[in-house]
């Protein structure tokens, strides 16, 4: 088959390699001029000569991202050598906070939570008992319930040290508003599903060269096309199969046909080339109005310089936030790309939850670094705040499916499923969607034949 894939993020070269895999014929339109979506690789002006290759935002993963690390090693990214893997730790620069050892899941969070520094020996029971009985419950809760519901009762300095922090990384909201059936499931996948699936795993390499460009490369390799600065414009469905009408197209081009079309765009863009069909379909006009009615947070990351250093062994540090303070962590750059000379000195803070302005929140965080960190001589780089970096995931968030009918179908980390927007849940929507529109085109045939 013939897929168009719009969109090259992380769901959408997911899928293009998947279908490549299967032996069809994937073709990838991204409008921008890079490839990654909203986990990107951008270049921070150091100086009026000097740049650094950086992110648009300090990504972690975590062990339990299979697909993930799966996918990177198909495409020739070798993740050991890419990715600085720890076991999960949340240390705070006055040596508090949560070390797990390098045991077997659960014992590794069992003993971690034992050993907390910073808790007192019923603070530390508290979390052991409310994670016992989160398992004995299979890890489920009502729908409406938030993440501060599941928890309540816990002490204050396990929400204000632990869950809030974990809370608002992977699912960029705070305890009170964020959904607790999400946040139990990735506690599950991260603290119960199997060894090292609890472990930190933090890029040495930009994002783009993590998974994006390393999979476009293998798929030219394949004779397989992937365009970038290509907009998408338009989409038509004509007799079982989709033109696509773009940017690039000349007068002299037919545009091409394929038998089916992956949108891997944002939600809003989707929702674009949906309401803009020739067909009126009733259930596409209802699935661009649920893509549209997705609120969205923030992610900033202030990038800083400093003659200070984090420890090489573990370069990066849990910060305590609130409204003045607002990073949750830092991380070493320098540390990250040792054999980088562009990185030495170069910190990431990273804002979850941003709802402030540039400028006032690049002042608040430095003013955290001096007062948390005792770093005086630190100075401003440049501060990238992602808008739209994840939707909002609420207990009673409406996510738009991923099947919209004749092989049009739709992935990305928005699209309903049982993860917040990660990594990990984008690359499983767009592995989910490549195998959906393969399948449901063979069904079809199929159908077409007895008939």
């Amino acid at each position: 088959m013939k897929i168009a894939i719009i969109g090259g993020g992380w769901a959408g070269m997911a899928a293009a390699v998947q279908l490549a895999q299967s032996g069809h014929e994937p073709t990838v339109f991204e409008a921008a001029k890079i490839l990654g979506g909203r986990a990107r690789a951008l270049n921070l002006s150091l100086t009026e000569a000097a740049f650094a290759t950086a992110d648009n935002g300090q990504h972690i993963l975590i062990g339990a991202y299979t697909q993930c690390l799966a996918l990177m090693r198909s495409v020739g990214v070798s993740a050991e050598q890419a990715l600085l893997r720890k076991p999960l730790t949340l240390p705070y620069a006055d040596g508090n906070g949560l070390r797990f050892p390098a045991l077997p899941a659960p014992l590794d969070a069992l003993a971690g939570i034992a050993c907390a520094r910073g808790w007192t020996p019923g603070q530390r029971w508290a979390l052991l008992a409310r994670a016992i009985r989160w398992r004995l419950q299979g890890f489920a809760c009502a729908p409406a319930a938030t993440v501060a519901d599941v928890c309540q009762g816990l002490p204050e300095p396990l929400m204000l040290d632990f869950i809030e922090p974990l809370c608002v990384s992977a699912l960029n909201l705070p305890a009170a508003q964020a959904s607790g059936s999400i946040f139990l499931r990735v506690l599950k996948d991260a603290l119960f599903a199997g060894s090292g699936g609890s472990h930190f795993l933090v890029p040495r390499v930009s994002l783009g060269a993590l998974f994006p460009e390393p999979a476009a490369q293998w798929l030219k390799v394949g004779g397989h096309a992937v365009h970038t600065a290509t907009r998408v414009l338009a989409l038509q469905p004509q007799s079982g199969q989709w033109t696509l009408h773009t940017s690039a197209d000349t007068q002299a081009s037919a545009p091409a046909r394929y038998g089916g079309v992956l949108l891997a765009c944002p939600p809003h863009e989707a929702a674009r080339l949906v309401l803009g069909m020739d067909r009126k379909d009733p259930s596409h006009q209802r699935w661009a109005q649920t893509a549209q009615a997705l609120e969205h947070t923030a992610i900033a990351t202030v990038y800083a310089q400093t003659a200070q250093r984090l420890s090489a062994h573990l370069p990066w540090l849990a910060l305590r936030s609130n409204n003045h303070h607002p990073a949750q962590f830092v991380f070493d750059r320098g540390h990250l790309h040792a054999g980088d000379a562009s990185q030495q000195g170069l910190m990431a803070f990273v804002v979850s939850d941003c709802r402030s302005d540039r400028e006032t929140l690049q002042a608040q965080v430095l003013q955290q670094a001096r007062e948390q960190l005792g770093w005086s001589d630190i100075r401003p780089v440049q501060t990238v705040i992602e808008k739209r970096a994840t939707f909002a995931c609420t207990p009673d968030v409406a996510r738009p499916g991923a099947e919209l009918g004749q092989g049009l179908w739709a992935c990305g980390d928005y699209v309903a499923g049982p993860y917040p927007a990660t990594l990990e849940g984008a690359v499983l929507s767009g592995l989910d969607a490549a195998k959906s529109v393969v399948n449901s085109n063979q069904t079809a045939a199929g159908q077409l034949g007895k008939s």
